[in-house]
């Protein structure tokens, strides 16, 4: 049942509240009560923050509190997740806007999806939103409202703490003469790097701390047990969504080598942690080299053909975030994507990651040729006539535009196709703006080759 919130209760703490309740539902394994809590937190906060009239006017002459008239929040202007105004606006990788704070903590907690829109972001970078900050700002001194100012009081105050455990941990992990203490306290340091963000945060000031833990390995009596390497794979992987750690882990000359090793080597879990390790890291570019250089994409594209539905996600997400660095395009295509790829649209298996992937690699000629010899023409034309998701229909008009620009005589099949089922036109009508662009390019090509057949004739 959830706690009952008092009127007397402060905001700083029925914040406090609601991050703890937010934490534990997007961990997994939350119970009724712990989503009637984060709930209750919710309406509790919004309560004290906006009161009846959706607002609160603080900070007025003198520092004294004082009422104001009711005057309606736009709402672009509230964060979608603590619905209160953003004093710190910041965009993510599919395009929505969140107050800093709790986008931090979003991801903080492990998701790797917006929170609006479900969809996984190929990154957890955070862009200042301007435009919407000058317009609450604008909005604040024409209401003469003020926000309050942003915390940071209670990290500070943890941050000595986090330090003296995180020290004792790994000290453990090194030294301790028996097994059975560091193989539990290893299991403690991946609960940890899980569910506490402050405590991510001081890789920062121990950065040879991962190579420390991946040497402490190979003493006998940890060195095969399947375990223990998964639980160090998560460890890194929770280490990397706190975005400054990216470069350290990646900088870090043991810990990509061993993501790679336990990628071929591990049992499935360790495996599907390593991909999605891999995938957070490489929202860098300097990572992106890295892994490419080092020869995850063969281990990556075996785990996209065989592991199960998800490892097969996290090694698609790693692959098509790999792939935006031209050079991985090759390796990737080295080592059997586009046939993975398209049995997987065949089979009906993650067609979404592959036709992305597949669009990704389309601009290449070699690798066009490739999709084509795998007879990629009848597959993107089935995907834009059967597919009821707009993005899958636009990666597949992409690769068939791809194809029909470096291989002419598809344009034949792909003609004979759009007289019985008119997908591409309809696809001009109601598709995306790109899917529309694609589709009508398409079309032209279509036409100015039906034309010059008839007029050689």
């Amino acid at each position: 049942m959830a706690k009952p919130a008092p009127a007397e209760v402060d905001a700083a703490a029925l914040r406090r509240w609601l991050r703890r309740s937010l934490v534990a539902v997007a961990a997994g394994g939350a119970g009724a009560g712990s989503f009637d809590e984060a709930a209750a937190a919710l309406a509790a906060l919004r309560e004290a923050e906006l009161g009846l009239g959706g607002r609160k006017d603080v900070g007025g002459p003198g520092g004294e509190e004082r009422a104001a008239e009711e005057v309606p929040v736009p709402e672009y202007f509230l964060c979608p997740i603590s619905s209160r105004i953003m004093r710190d606006p910041v965009v993510v990788a599919s395009g929505q806007t969140y107050d800093r704070q709790f986008i931090e903590e979003w991801f903080s907690a492990g998701n790797h999806m917006c929170p609006q829109t479900r969809q996984v972001l190929l990154n957890t970078n955070l862009i200042p939103n301007n435009l919407v900050q000058s317009m609450i700002s604008q909005w604040c001194i024409e209401n003469r409202f003020t926000l309050p100012p942003i915390e940071n009081q209670e990290e500070n105050q943890v941050i000595n703490s986090e330090q003296k455990t995180f020290d004792e941990i790994f000290k453990k992990i090194s030294c301790s003469p028996k097994i059975v203490e560091r193989k539990q306290t290893i299991k403690d340091l991946r609960l940890l790097t899980k569910r506490d963000s402050n405590f991510r945060a001081v890789l920062g000031e121990r950065p040879n701390s991962i190579s420390k833990m991946i040497l402490a390995r190979s003493t006998q009596g940890l060195q095969n047990d399947p375990e223990v390497l998964e639980d160090m794979v998560t460890i890194i992987l929770n280490f990397s969504i706190h975005d400054s750690n990216k470069k350290i882990i990646g900088d870090d000359s043991e810990a990509i080598p061993f993501l790679i090793w336990a990628l071929k080597s591990g049992d499935m879990g360790s495996r599907s942690n390593s991909a999605a390790a891999i995938f957070t890291l490489s929202a860098l570019d300097s990572n992106k080299e890295k892994i490419g250089e080092l020869g995850a994409m063969g281990p990556l594209v075996d785990l996209l053909d065989q592991g199960n539905i998800i490892a097969k996600k996290d090694a698609a997400s790693a692959i098509f975030s790999l792939c935006m660095l031209h050079e991985n395009k090759s390796r990737a295509t080295r080592n059997g994507i586009i046939d993975v790829a398209m049995r997987a649209i065949d089979e009906q298996l993650l067609v979404d990651e592959s036709l992305a992937i597949l669009a990704l690699l389309s601009s290449n000629h070699e690798m066009v040729e490739i999709i084509t010899e795998f007879d990629g023409t009848a597959c993107m034309l089935r995907a834009i006539k059967d597919s009821e998701c707009s993005r899958n229909k636009e990666n597949a008009v992409v690769v068939l535009f791809s194809i029909c620009t470096y291989n002419r005589t598809k344009l034949k099949e792909v003609d004979a196709d759009e007289c019985i089922n008119g997908s591409l036109a309809l696809l001009v009508r109601n598709g995306t703006s790109r899917a529309r662009r694609k589709a009508a390019a398409i079309l032209e090509k279509m036409k100015r080759t039906m034309h010059n057949r008839h007029s050689s004739c």
